[in-house]
């Protein structure tokens, strides 16, 4: 088995030869990985099984299981993706400002790959899928290093687009993985600055303090996902119960999805018992403020405590809090969220003009479900993540997200007085 050190220095070899690989070669690449997914997708499930029956047998939640499983739709999914990556532009190469100076000289940027791109993540093997392709195509080399819960899916999916790839003409080690689960092997892996350019986790809040207390690379985090639906006074109750549902149900294990619900002091009365009554039924557990507890007596709803308005659930559990007015939402935002998205329901176009300007966070919605925050329904195609901070980039991160850029400068024998 090879080093960790030896993994990237291969990578960052591979890495030169694919920054400068043709457009046409590695969307080859990529619909060989598209068709190898499905050809083998036998081989991924009967590996997925293994994951999922450890998973069970180690106490990992329902939701947690929902993120785990990889069955045959879920694949073709994850094909899907990757061949949504084919029909985008390739921004390697593309030169943006180019302008003449003074004195002659002619100056513009090009965007060119990151380099080696060090993934650390948990659970989800679609993301396997998801970052090989968006490295590939934006010429970056890729070190994959998953999570022990489903470590036979990425290792079989790893496994499955990398041989694509080569076998399609890419560079050797341009997608790698670690093979091992050990924390060890991600501390040699952090310590690796002369080889891998960024770092991107993608987990739970203590993944990601793990990483970035201990890495010598840049880190891009893509944090936990505190997401808020803010149920303004002006808001049509139909569709905030619709848009609130949507956001907390229709996958709870997700980063986008909603976690805590905001509701103006003036609609709560109005809104807040059917929206209960359809989260109870539909088995999610519903903690409430004070004044919610008040307008649904009877125990529907047990009482929150301040460690709930932080809480990333993850499950069908959702927080509730009534607040004063619109200024009270944007507080209790700021001071509670994650920088992840925000949603306000309203009718009110002043109110939601404000909402947008003043809410920071990576997606801002108005009268949008927040599972919305999304690369491929962004039009990115598939993404390797949510940014939830500033630098370099910001929300879900596509290819564009995957490159930096360098001046170009085209003189005519210009020399400086």
């Amino acid at each position: 088995m090879r080093s960790v050190l030896e993994i990237a220095t291969a990578a960052k070899k591979a890495s030169r030869i694919l920054a400068t690989s043709s457009t046409s070669l590695k969307n080859g690449a990529l619909s060989a990985m598209a068709d190898a997914l499905i050809t083998n997708s036998d081989t991924i499930e009967a590996a997925n099984r293994i994951d999922m029956d450890n998973g069970a047998k180690n106490g990992l939640t329902s939701a947690m299981l929902d993120r785990l499983l990889t069955d045959k739709k879920r694949i073709e999914s994850m094909a899907a993706g990757i061949a949504e990556i084919i029909k985008l532009p390739d921004p390697v190469g593309e030169i943006n400002g180019m302008a003449k100076r003074p004195n002659g000289l002619s100056v513009g940027k090009m965007r060119v790959p990151l380099g080696v791109v060090g993934i650390i993540y948990e659970s989800r093997p679609n993301v396997t899928a998801d970052t090989s392709a968006l490295c590939l195509k934006s010429g970056n080399a890729v070190i994959l290093r998953g999570g022990s819960e489903a470590f036979e899916s990425n290792r079989a999916i790893a496994k499955i687009l990398a041989d694509a790839a080569t076998g399609a003409g890419i560079a050797e080690n341009a997608i790698s993985t670690i093979p091992v689960t050990d924390r060890q092997a991600s501390l040699e892996m952090l310590k690796l600055d002369r080889y891998i350019d960024i770092i991107i986790p993608r987990g739970g809040y203590g993944l990601i303090r793990f990483v970035t207390e201990n890495s010598l690379i840049p880190v891009i985090k893509h944090d936990k996902g505190v997401c808020h639906v803010y149920v303004d006074i002006d808001a049509d109750t139909d569709m905030a119960e619709s848009i609130t549902f949507n956001s907390k149900v229709q996958r709870p294990g997700v980063c986008n999805a909603m976690e805590t619900l905001l509701v103006h002091a003036g609609i709560a009365e109005v809104f807040l018992p059917g929206m209960v009554e359809k989260f109870v039924k539909a088995g999610v557990t519903v903690r409430g403020c004070e004044k919610t507890c008040e307008i649904l007596p009877g125990g529907a709803v047990e009482a929150a405590t301040l460690k709930d308005w932080d809480e990333e659930y993850l499950d069908l559990i959702v927080s509730i809090k009534i607040v004063e007015d619109f200024d009270a939402a944007v507080d209790h935002i700021a001071n509670h969220g994650s920088g992840h998205t925000e949603t306000i329901v309203t009718d009110n176009y002043r109110t939601a003009r404000r909402f947008l300007s003043e809410i920071d966070s990576s997606a801002v919605m108005v009268n949008a479900s927040t599972r919305f925050n999304d690369g491929g329904e962004f039009g990115l195609g598939a993404e390797i993540g949510i940014s939830t901070q500033k630098l370099h980039a910001r929300g879900p991160m596509g290819l564009a997200e995957l490159t930096s850029q360098k001046f170009v400068v085209m003189g005519d024998g210009h020399i400086r007085e």
